[in-house]
């Protein structure tokens, strides 16, 4: 099955192109490099690398790519029922070239390819072209005959006219009037008025779409309001009541058949929206589904250095469904054993984990969550960063830098300085940003027409290093230049910094191309979010007062309670100097105080923290 709700619907917008380079020789997947590579080993996987292109084109193979997830349930049963088959492994095994990737260990492959799984099964010809991808379980028998006929014409595409399709991107930078009415009535329309949630088939938290709907029910939009409440009430049924952690998915159309795995994203962007949901209407539902879900990673995700691993299976048993397992007790479930936990320690899920528990930080004001947060964040920064200020996947990274690290740290750093005022991590996220800048940036060709020459344009950031010759051509990807185009937007309000602003139109540029939204079928909500911070000031609150003053401390933890996914708090201490981006001069007070800025105008100065939220509150609204 799909990763999450997120890649579950994301599409790629350019077709993989391969680049083949000189022959290093052919890896055997191990299992750092490959989902559990001690299953169906009569086939003779190997890594994804330039070499098996190389050997596929010198024999004259199909190159089939069975790209998976360590915790995914359908990933176990195809392997055990249908590359286990010994017909199909030998068939595999004399006719094709076999890959296997675990898809967390290659960001570029998972969001390349995540609308196709997982499993994801990807056939290239001989030549290194995409001719078949397929989602999902594939049963033997089905899987015999598309061999069969892939061996028999290796050089034949069988895509879908979609994935044929290449994307002319424009040059503005904002959603068209009719463009964003068009996804926004797509949004409205794919809701779920029974259950809750998006569409009729599988049932998940898509953060985006629901933090959009946060942010138009701040502006008083009842219909926008019921709809998250109804999300996230359905989502809350997918909380392990025992150990904590939030399923994936339920299947079926409602919110009673949870798939089981429990993996980074969805776990930390949930933990962000009930976070964000109880500081906006105090119900304490939603503030024991964050501390629930920071539970499960305390217990089960948490290394011993205080960084975080990456996912808990599906299945105790890989293949079988755990559906009466997770029905028992804490008790007895750990005499039959826990499952699988991937401890793979990626910059990443960390990244991703750090906001989660900054939100949670903000909602509570307890200073565990802020600990973990931060410890989290040095280990990344002491065995994960590169020179210029990026981040590697993993410790090995051969393959990479790929753009999900870097941009989920950034995004971290952004949020523990608006957190604590402890300015380290604002330099932390500028620096990020210039290598996400330098490294990712996506130039493509437009065409000519009448009234222009062809000319390059920047549009959007890529998956993967565009300095670096890879096997498969660097493409943006929808879910990263939301991120980019948010982050970069909001650290331009922090700084003042022109790169940060021309950040954001350069992924609102790729963003705003009509066929990408098109292609996302009701999941628009991101790019509407995007469109519209881009397009607004935030809501902007300063402290002003020592770092040591218990007053001040108090205001600022009130700010970050400020119930906005949109905001920016500044702590300013006289002592350390400037802010980043000095566009106000505040009074010389005797005492600590708070400032807000809403809607084009400030506030008078406030002292008292429960005083804060009806202030700002009232800047926006007037």
């Amino acid at each position: 099955m799909r990763k999450l709700s997120r890649s579950a619907r994301t599409v790629s917008s350019a077709i993989a192109c391969i680049v083949l380079g000189a022959s290093t020789g052919l890896s055997f997947a191990t299992p750092s490099t490959a989902a559990e590579s001690n299953r169906a080993t009569g086939i003779g996987w190997v890594d994804w690398s330039e070499a098996a292109f190389q050997k596929a084109k010198k024999e004259n193979k199909p190159v089939i790519l069975d790209l998976e997830a360590v915790w995914c349930h359908w990933c176990h049963v195809m392997d055990g029922k249908t590359y286990s088959n010994p017909v199909i492994a030998n068939l595999i095994k004399s006719q094709l070239v076999a890959i296997r990737v675990d898809q967390d260990n290659r960001p570029d492959l998972s969001t390349r390819y995540q609308d196709y799984g997982w499993p994801a099964t990807i056939i290239f010809s001989p030549s290194g072209k995409e001719i078949v991808k397929r989602a999902g379980y594939i049963a033997p028998g089905e899987m015999l005959s598309l061999l069969n006929d892939v061996i028999k014409a290796p050089n034949q595409t069988r895509l879908s006219e979609r994935d044929q399709t290449k994307v002319a991107y424009g040059s503005s930078s904002t959603l068209s009037a009719a463009l964003k009415k068009e996804l926004t009535e797509r949004s409205v329309e794919g809701f779920d008025t029974a259950h809750g949630g998006w569409g009729s088939g599988n049932h998940f938290l898509d953060w985006d779409t629901v933090e959009y709907c946060m942010t138009r029910a701040r502006q008083k939009d009842k219909q926008n309001e019921r709809m998250a409440k109804a999300t996230i009430a359905g989502e809350q049924k997918l909380i392990d009541p025992i150990w904590g952690g939030v399923y994936q998915y339920s299947t079926d159309g409602g919110w009673g058949r949870p798939h089981f795995e429990k993996i980074m994203q969805m776990q930390s962007e949930n933990m962000r929206i009930f976070s964000l949901a109880y500081d906006t209407w105090h119900d304490n539902a939603y503030l024991k589904g964050a501390t629930d879900i920071e539970r499960f990673l305390k217990q089960f995700l948490l290394s011993p250095d205080g960084a975080f691993y990456t996912s808990m299976d599906a299945d105790l048993v890989p293949g079988e469904h755990s559906g009466e397992y997770f029905k028992l007790g804490d008790e007895a479930r750990r005499k039959l054993g826990v499952p699988k936990i991937d401890k793979h320690i990626y910059a990443r899920e960390n990244g991703w984990a750090i906001n989660g528990l900054v939100a949670l930080y903000g909602a509570t004001g307890d200073d565990q969550y802020l600990k973990e947060a931060t410890r989290a964040a040095d280990w990344v920064m002491a065995n994960r960063a590169l020179p210029g200020g990026g981040f590697s996947h993993d410790k090995q990274d051969q393959a990479g830098p790929f753009l999900d690290d870097s941009l989920a740290m950034a995004r971290a750093f952004l949020s523990l300085y608006g957190a604590t005022g402890d300015r380290k991590w604002y330099s932390r996220a500028e620096e990020t940003a210039g290598f996400i800048d330098a490294h990712f940036k996506f130039v493509t060709h437009t065409a000519a027409t009448k009234k222009s020459a062809a000319s390059t344009i920047a549009a959007g950031y890529a998956d993967s290093d565009v300095t670096k010759k890879s096997v498969v051509g660097p493409i943006p990807n929808v879910d990263q230049n939301v991120m980019v185009a948010r982050f970069s937007n909001l650290l331009y309000q922090y700084s003042g910094n022109e790169r940060d602003k021309k950040m954001s139109e350069t992924a609102m540029r790729f963003l705003a191309t009509p066929e990408v939204g098109r292609n996302l079928g009701i999941y628009t909500a991101g790019i509407l979010l995007a469109d519209f911070e881009v397009a607004n000031a935030p809501t902007h609150i300063t402290i002003v007062g020592p770092k040591d003053d218990p007053n001040a401390k108090a205001l600022m933890l009130a700010a970050v309670k400020y119930p906005s996914g949109y905001k920016v708090v500044e702590w300013w201490d006289k002592r350390e100097g400037p802010l980043p981006h000095m566009d106000v001069e505040f009074p010389d007070l005797e005492k600590a105080a708070a400032f807000g800025c809403a809607s084009q105008r400030c506030s008078a100065p406030v002292y008292t923290p429960d005083k804060l939220n009806a202030t700002v509150d009232g800047l926006a609204n007037q």
